[in-house]
């Protein structure tokens, strides 16, 4: 437990800088970018909200506490006690609100996809924000009724934290499955369309390449955030069948909240960087902060 209380303190005090820093800059990004859909601004927004406060608040907490765990008689300690209820509400607040904030961009792609024309019809600013809302509003309730124990930390509670996690995952694989095949199938009406056209073949290379990149650049985004969550989920999993937490549990869940955490890094590179306008608002931003030398 030693070894593994140092490790994940010098992961997060670096982590807790690239949370800070990104989300700080794709935050500047998103606002500034006019070219974006308002509800899609809106959903990308929350999630770089959300992982912010993950790397201004929750990493720093998550320091302090593994830091007085390696001291002796911590649990009697009043300082740990308030440094460690603030955390659990902190990083099931920022953290969740992370997770559904990614499992609604999901839906809002897949949306974007199928309904084509009828998208701005249906998935209006006002909805979306409705829907930003509600997600602030369920994970800041969940997260006062865990912390203040009001909920209790029984095998109940794992089992449920757990089927709610395997449900995102498998309605975002689905969904990115259909993503895949109706960018899949649209290249391949367009082929169609152009069998007659003398450059043929050059034109279909370029379509395979681009549903290629396209599949590729959403297999991304669900394996980050796959690989991130996944071992928490595990962790829970395993507390189910323990019916309760043992030591060795104990010791791997410090490294899955560590990887929870890293997601609030990645997800500016995975969502920010793959989108061309914000990608360019990015880089206008570094170089006002970073001017060169001349």
């Amino acid at each position: 437990m030693y070894s593994s209380y140092i490790v994940n303190c010098v992961f997060n005090a670096i982590l807790c800088y690239t949370a800070i820093m990104f989300n700080s800059v794709s935050i500047h990004a998103i606002r500034r970018t006019s070219s974006l859909p308002k509800p899609l601004k809106a959903l990308l927004l929350s999630l770089a909200v959300s992982d912010l406060c993950v790397g201004l608040i929750v990493q720093p907490l998550y320091v302090a506490v593994l830091v007085m765990l390696l001291q002796q008689n911590t649990e009697n300690n009043p300082i740990y006690r308030t440094t460690s209820l603030v955390y659990h509400i902190t990083i099931n607040l920022f953290a969740y609100a992370s997770f559904f904030s990614v499992t609604a961009l999901t839906a809002d792609r897949f949306l974007a996809v199928h309904l084509h024309l009828r998208y701005q019809e249906f998935v209006t600013l006002r909805r979306v924000v409705g829907a930003v809302i509600s997600i602030w509003v369920c994970t800041v309730f969940f997260s006062l009724m865990v912390g203040f124990r009001l909920i209790p930390r029984n095998v109940a509670f794992y089992a449920s934290c757990a089927s709610i996690e395997i449900a995102c995952f498998i309605i975002m694989a689905v969904l990115y499955y259909k993503i895949y095949s109706a960018v899949r199938r649209h290249a391949n009406d367009i082929q169609a369309l152009q069998i007659q056209q003398a450059a043929q073949n050059d034109q279909n290379g370029e379509i395979r390449a681009r549903v290629r990149k396209s599949a590729v650049a959403t297999f991304y985004v669900y394996l980050f955030f796959f690989v991130c969550y996944l071992p928490n989920t595990l962790i829970y999993l395993a507390v189910i069948i323990n019916s309760g937490p043992s030591t060795v549990i104990l010791g791997l869940s410090t490294y899955a909240v560590t990887l929870v955490l890293l997601n609030s890094s990645l997800n500016p590179l995975i969502y920010c960087w793959k989108m061309k306008h914000i990608r360019h608002a990015i880089l206008d931003t570094l170089r006002i902060m970073l001017p060169s030398s001349n």
